[in-house]
């Protein structure tokens, strides 16, 4: 192939890259001005400049659109402020704040307990849809996979689909984030072959958009969680309004028999956001890989000056890790992980030590070698390195958003800063002198076998006889479909 050749090629390339982004503005654009079901392809076609049948070029379905919506913001919000494509209009005025959350007593936060059921002892064909599965590393990870673990402990037969089983594209600066592409026949085929009694959506990427669309289409059952605040991610990075995001959340939702969430604090915040049949999703800890440092345990800090204030997680602007490495503390501060952020903050503050990945064993010992884990994030939804690090008798300072603010007052295992903003530094150094023994004794009160049974509990399983049918007429219908034609 000759120069020529190759330079027309990438030129297509960049003006068919150059269109889609046009193509997802609009689409951003039109979520900010109403709601998803209103949402039409002449009307983004015009805003975007295109014809429509550009825009059905690029994406046949409206699954396929807000799938490529949702990848494509999570991209533009990684990436540096000078990269990213400019709105298509300027940006909107500021958003009300919302009130603050009211302050409740210890007893107050706690769920009620669930009701005993005979769907947690019953097993069941259940089926889980995931964009978020190994080997990327993170919460939500730990969760499903530690649950699925358990169901299938209790007898259980599950299904996982997940991103490694189709043709997927990372993320801008995620490389271990992999976003599945075409999916939805593929997926469509896993639920005939699985006939699943229960089915769960986990997350709100392209598998999910996948497996939503089968149900609503069969009107089949389903349930989902709600594991990242991605209309605060997004709005943080981009002048997209907290609306935009929320607008796409509840229309996901929407059709869901249950939602479930991790915490009382994010239960009512959703609330607030106009979303419905909310339901309680404890999580749990694992006390035999996290504990505390054992006699005759090397000390893996001891070559520096304590006390050792921690972090473990993503190094990424969302994690909000600045507002730790800023506040002036006694002793160093060592941040385990990776993520797009890490060579910068190495950079800018060079007292700090950043460890990089550890797992395992390894993981463990950081933990437990810590004087006291720094949460800084405020926009997470639960935060189980805050269990793992009580686990290992470490106490934990945190800012007082989901998560923290659920799990930390009264539990003599941490401290929560005065505001979102300020009382870190403070709370870092009442966390210091708590009780080592009493928060682990604290974080032995969470177990993954009473999470997998709420989880088994708040499923909506499809009722006999009707499920029985569905999935006779359906293996009959398929029959019909192969049977050779006769000439």
């Amino acid at each position: 192939m000759s120069e020529d050749d190759h330079a027309s090629g990438d030129a297509r390339d960049r003006q068919k890259a150059a269109t889609r982004d046009q193509i997802l503005r609009a689409v951003g654009a039109r979520l900010e001005a109403g709601p998803l079901d209103e949402l039409s392809f002449a009307e983004i076609a015009k805003d975007a400049g295109v014809g429509e049948r550009t825009v059905y070029r690029h994406f046949p379905t409206r699954e396929a659109l807000l799938g490529a919506f949702f990848a494509w913001a999570q991209a533009q919000a990684t990436l540096p402020l000078a990269e990213r494509t400019p709105p298509a209009a300027p940006p909107p005025a500021p958003q009300p704040v919302a009130p603050p959350t009211p302050v409740r007593s210890p007893a107050q936060r706690m769920w009620e307990p669930a009701a005993p059921t005979d769907e947690v002892q019953r097993p069941m064909r259940i089926l889980l849809a995931t964009d978020a599965w190994e080997p990327q590393v993170n919460g939500v990870v730990r969760t499903l996979t530690r649950v699925v673990r358990e169901l299938r402990e209790l007898g259980h037969e599950v299904e996982v689909i997940r991103p490694d089983q189709f043709k997927t594209l990372p993320l801008p600066t995620y490389p271990e984030i992999k976003v599945a592409i075409g999916a939805y026949e593929p997926v469509q085929e896993r639920f005939k072959a699985f006939e699943p009694e229960a089915i769960h959506i986990a997350t709100e990427g392209p598998i999910g958009l996948a497996a939503r669309r089968i149900c609503v289409e069969w009107k089949l059952p389903f349930t989902t969680s709600y594991h990242t605040r991605f209309p605060e991610y997004v709005s943080a990075r981009l002048p997209v309004p907290l609306s935009v995001g929320y607008t796409y959340m509840r229309w996901f939702h929407r059709p869901s028999g249950r939602l479930m969430v991790a915490t009382p604090t994010m239960r009512d915040e959703l609330t607030r956001h106009g979303f419905r049949n909310i339901s309680s999703w404890s999580r749990g800890v694992d006390t035999e890989m996290f504990h505390p440092r054992r006699e005759g345990d090397p000390d893996i800090f001891a070559h520096l000056p304590k006390p050792i204030f921690l972090y473990v997680g993503r190094v990424a602007v969302e994690k909000n890790i600045e507002a730790f490495l800023g506040i002036d503390l006694p002793g160093t501060k060592v941040v385990v992980g990776d993520g797009p952020q890490k060579d910068e903050l190495a950079e800018r503050y060079r007292t700090a030590v950043f460890t990089g990945s550890k797992f395992g064993e390894e993981l463990s010992a950081h933990f437990a070698c810590a004087d006291v884990f720094v949460f800084p994030s405020l926009t997470d939804t639960f935060g189980l390195v805050i269990l793992e690090a009580m686990a290992s008798g470490t106490p934990v300072a945190a800012y007082p958003a989901p998560g923290p603010i659920d799990i930390i007052p009264g539990s003599g295992a941490g401290a929560l800063a005065t505001s979102a903003t300020e009382g870190l530094k403070e709370a870092c150094m009442e966390a210091l002198a708590l009780d080592r023994k009493g928060v682990r004794a604290f974080a032995e009160t969470f177990s993954w076998k009473a999470c997998a049974e709420d989880f088994v509990r708040n499923l909506q399983p499809y009722p006999e006889p009707e499920k029985t049918r569905f999935w006779r007429r359906l293996r009959r219908l398929a029959r019909v479909r192969r049977r050779p034609k006769t000439a």
